[in-house]
């Protein structure tokens, strides 16, 4: 994918730039694999805002997206479309039983092709199977925590994770930010990475398309009262100066721990913020 870059026309323009959207195969989804969507506001059952600067922005349907599909299956792909709700393009894929599924689009995909999942499939582009029947060394995308659960791992697009060693009963994955953890050998994953690798190169250019997108204003804590958050208030321009930087309810935000799941410390064998140490 490249990206599409606009002239300057006016202040917004200057520099503004978005995706080339000329893989794509159609313009509609299929209707059976779409649903509706509230819009949760970033708010909970009670009403507290639990995500901040998030609301409103365009409507969008739900595209129903198979992240296990079965062992065994063969299918064709007959479209590339474009997903609102993720960064992916997804492909429709048509299975021998003349089923109808919505996969996320690894790179090089094209109408046409056939992809397989089990452990008879080939490492080809897109195809599904354990981890035990990989190559070392091969890079993978959608790829389960538990068997049977559901891919978790690297959907972004241009994401991928490698398969770097085998020790049963599990497996060792380098993710793309630097962790190494471990997950069961007979967890499926899809072969190759995921595609529209230049969604991150995309400029937004102006405020109107963060509001579409759902993402409203964010004000500096500093330039707000003291009431509404703990670095306001203060003569002048002055800076947080010897606070620890917090959120606007006291708690510290940076290089403040805030993981909760220590049942899973025992699988990452390389954490994401262990630094090389210099020769």
């Amino acid at each position: 994918m490249a990206v599409k870059l606009y002239a300057p026309t006016s202040p917004a323009r200057r520099g503004m730039s978005s995706q080339d959207f000329d893989m794509l195969t159609t313009k509609r989804p299929l209707k059976s694999l779409t649903k509706s969507r509230t819009t949760k506001v970033g708010k909970n059952n009670q009403g507290r805002i639990t995500t901040r600067h998030r609301g409103a922005g365009v409507k969008r349907h739900q595209r129903l997206v198979n992240f296990r599909l079965a062992a065994g299956s063969e299918a064709v792909v007959e479209q590339i479309e474009y997903d609102p709700n993720r960064s992916a393009r997804i492909a429709r894929i048509k299975t021998a039983d003349d089923q109808y599924h919505y996969i996320l689009a690894a790179k090089g995909m094209k109408v046409g092709s056939k992809l397989k999942s089990g452990e008879d499939a080939t490492l080809r582009a897109g195809n599904r199977l354990p981890l035990k029947n990989i190559a070392l060394g091969t890079t993978v995308h959608a790829v389960e925590l538990q068997p049977g659960r559901g891919a978790q791992l690297a959907r972004s697009a241009g994401t991928s994770v490698q398969l770097i060693a085998k020790e049963e009963p599990l497996a060792h994955l380098r993710l793309p930010s630097g962790e190494v953890r471990t997950v069961d050998l007979s967890c499926m994953a899809s072969i190759g990475t995921v595609g529209n690798e230049q969604h991150q190169n995309v400029q937004i250019g102006k405020a109107g398309r963060q509001r579409w997108l759902g993402r409203r204003p964010v004000v500096r804590g500093k330039a707000k009262n003291v009431r509404e958050h703990p670095h306001g208030s203060g003569e002048g321009g002055a800076s947080v100066g010897m606070k620890h930087p917090k959120t606007p309810w006291g708690r510290p935000a940076i290089g403040y721990k805030t993981r909760n799941r220590k049942s899973t410390n025992k699988l990452i064998i390389r954490s994401r913020h262990q630094t090389k140490r210099r020769k």
